[in-house]
């Protein structure tokens, strides 16, 4: 039996008051992040960032479209973050509209389109423990899945 045979199981029961709540939770933490200057955006730039300071990142969101599924290249990037952030205990999620994320976080290049935000990492604002209680309610939510064997859950974003 495949991983992807596996997850078709549906073995995480998935309430939709449990989803609606973590992608709510999810929106919060990211204009939460964004204000405080925390937020890196794409896959290159994170990767430096777990490269430099991996003990300082806190949450890795991971974000694919349907065109982006066929990305081979992305989709190694995807399997190269997702085992460093289980390494280092930092919480990981999967999103799959590109375009609400970028409608969330207003990340724009000088064209208008949106920058690469196929990877977003949250990082501590400063030395100290960042209590945000979204990011507590996401990093429940993680954990709940990962006593499922949902290592990498996947979040509906809220419209």
């Amino acid at each position: 039996m495949t991983l992807e045979e596996v997850r078709g199981q549906d073995t995480v029961p998935e309430s939709t008051a449990r989803m609606q709540g973590a992608g709510k939770a999810l929106h919060e933490l990211l204009l939460s992040a964004q204000r405080q200057g925390c937020l890196t955006a794409g896959v290159y730039e994170s990767a430096k960032v777990l490269n430099v300071d991996p003990d300082n990142v806190t949450f890795c969101v991971l974000a694919a479209d349907e065109e982006d599924e066929g990305d081979i290249a992305l989709q190694i990037h995807f399997t190269l973050i997702q085992a460093f952030c289980c390494e280092n205990d930092i919480d990981i999620v999967r999103v799959g509209d590109v375009q609400r994320l970028a409608a969330i976080v207003g990340a724009d290049d000088e064209g208008g389109t949106p920058g690469d935000l196929h990877c977003i990492l949250i990082s501590n604002p400063n030395e100290d423990t960042w209590k945000d209680p979204a990011l507590e309610k996401l990093s429940l939510f993680c954990e709940e899945s990962r006593s499922f064997n949902d290592w990498v859950p996947s979040i509906t974003l809220p419209e």
